[in-house]
């Protein structure tokens, strides 16, 4: 069956925001402080446009931020987050702030979670950490002006919800958001706050009390099809009845749609289920839906953390279809989020500690080398569309640039034969490439009018001979590790998509008419500059 879409560059359009442009994930904070975490970040800044960044650990005890002193008093030190959050605002990003995990000196259990040592569990003092909240926060207005700090967003703890990460009940996570919340509130009115920042959808009752029970795993262990049964979002509506019941404010609300579910079996061991591929889309919907009639129906929807999988070492990461995966999942979420968030750009990355090869399923868009994977060029042809759209259909956009009027077009070929979103590749690369091997080549049509005569267009593609670094690492023979100069040619074989610039015709008509292979990606946009 043929992707085919005609659009005229004079036709009526309608607003497309850039939601995926939003945010984007990363590990810690103090990964940040690194030379590389920073040069990774002004790279993909400019080349997919992400605004804000999200990680764990700003109150870790590696950034220094609050401990007590011999006599027990508390004393802060804010300029390890200082020189992090300096730097990313010179990068032309800004903070999408995570408060979490607790400080040593706060937490009633500590090294709960990740090769870091997190302190996963409620803070022990309830009136120190609201002290905390205030004086940073205070001091973020007075460093960066309070015009500055009501752009960006608060977010309280990251997904409360999980064992590892609040060793705590729900009431006491929310009792948590209540003081958090009405502290920002109390520093100011216009600071964003939201939550509960939970992972993931669920079919079943396991997080409906206090603490999860894991015997509920049994609905998805035990059914025959994943994709009938009900998911949702955990303890969202539960949430937003609290602070409806408190009176507490709730400018967005926050939780985690990976289109997965890790469940235990009735023996305790861990069963990896992957949804269908449209999973992220109709999670998304249902999310919306239920916010739009909650008490809250003008609180933002950001989605802080996804990906094809939750787990840092998935070679599917790696791999042409996770690109595929990602353009399919934004561009059939259009209007249905403020943000979803790639978790994340990089693979300076340590929640499991350090990848043990240059590919080896990290989360990152960009490996710890900084070779680009095909996730990286998803987002930057994201980043090219236009902000008007003006057709859709399954598989491919054309949008408008209104400051030129240019028009973008982006379509994507996710084999049908793959009903589920990128099965995750654990113990190895075969599962990976099993999945990039399946599919047929698809025609691919798409047709732009109204065009100046004979002005050019370029057509990018995203495919296994380019624009994919692993590939070119396999052909290398998969050095392990690469030598520097191997590295860079890594790197350049990471940013070669093919290009080509052709011309419309004498009538202004230009037409895309070839077939694709599976799991490749698109991009043709008028004009004749290449990248």
């Amino acid at each position: 069956m043929t992707i085919s879409l005609h659009s005229d560059r004079h036709a009526a359009g309608t607003e497309l925001t850039h939601f995926w442009s939003a945010c984007v994930g990363a590990g810690r904070a103090a990964e940040g402080l690194r030379a590389g975490w920073q040069e990774h970040l002004r790279l993909v800044r400019e080349a997919a446009g992400f605004r804000y960044v999200r990680f764990h650990g700003l109150f870790h005890d590696d950034m220094f931020v609050y401990r007590r002193d011999s006599d027990g008093r508390p004393v802060v030190n804010f300029q390890y987050v200082d020189d992090l959050f300096d730097r990313m605002l010179d990068a032309g990003v800004r903070p999408f702030v995570e408060f979490g995990f607790s400080p040593g000196d706060l937490a009633r259990e500590k090294a709960t979670t990740f090769w870091w040592g997190a302190h996963g569990s409620p803070p022990t003092d309830l009136g120190q950490w609201a002290k905390l909240i205030e004086a940073i926060t205070s001091h973020w207005i007075h460093r960066y002006g309070l015009d500055e700090v009501r752009s960006w967003y608060f977010e309280v703890w990251n997904e409360p919800n999980l064992n590892p990460f609040f060793r705590g009940s729900r009431s006491e996570y929310f009792e948590l958001y209540a003081v958090t919340a009405r502290t920002l509130k109390n520093v100011d009115d216009g600071l964003r706050v939201g939550g509960p920042a939970t992972s993931n959808f669920v079919p079943d009752a396991r997080f409906a009390g206090e603490h999860e029970d894991t015997s509920q795993h049994s609905v998805v262990t035990g059914a025959e099809d994943l994709d009938a049964l009900e998911w949702r979002p955990v303890w969202v509506a539960e949430f937003l009845d609290f602070c409806h019941q408190q009176d507490l404010p709730v400018d967005f609300v926050s939780c985690h749609p990976y289109p997965t579910d890790w469940a235990l079996d009735g023996h305790g061991d861990t069963q990896q289920h992957t949804r269908a591929s449209d999973a992220t889309t109709r999670d998304l919907r249902t999310l919306r839906a239920l916010v739009d009639a909650s008490p809250y129906p003008d609180a933002e929807v950001h989605l802080t953390e996804w990906n094809s999988s939750p787990s840092p070492r998935d070679h599917t990461h790696d791999h042409l279809q996770a690109a595929t995966f990602l353009v399919k999942a934004n561009l059939e979420s259009i209007d249905l989020a403020d943000s979803l968030a790639y978790w994340t750009f990089t693979d300076v990355f340590e929640e499991g500690g350090a990848g043990g090869t240059v590919f080896h399923g990290g989360f990152g868009m960009l490996t710890y080398q900084g070779v680009p994977k095909p996730a990286f060029h998803a987002y930057r042809m994201l980043n090219l569309l236009g902000d008007e759209l003006l057709a859709q259909t399954e598989g491919a956009v054309v949008t408008r640039h209104s400051a030129t009027g240019n028009l973008t077009a982006l379509a994507y070929h996710y084999p049908p034969e793959v009903t589920q979103a990128p099965p995750g590749s654990f113990d190895g690369r075969r599962v990976a490439e099993d999945i990039l091997a399946t599919g047929r080549p698809r025609p691919l049509r798409i047709e732009l009018t109204g065009l100046p005569p004979r002005s050019p267009v370029t057509v990018e593609t995203l495919n296994t001979q380019q624009g994919n670094a692993i590939g070119a690492w396999q052909a290398m023979g998969a050095p392990e590790p690469p030598t520097r100069e191997q590295t860079m040619l890594l790197r350049e074989a990471g940013h070669a998509v093919g290009q080509r610039v052709q011309l419309a015709d004498g009538n202004g008509r230009f037409v895309f008419d070839e077939e694709i292979a599976p799991w490749s990606v698109v991009l043709v946009r008028q004009g004749g500059e290449t990248r």
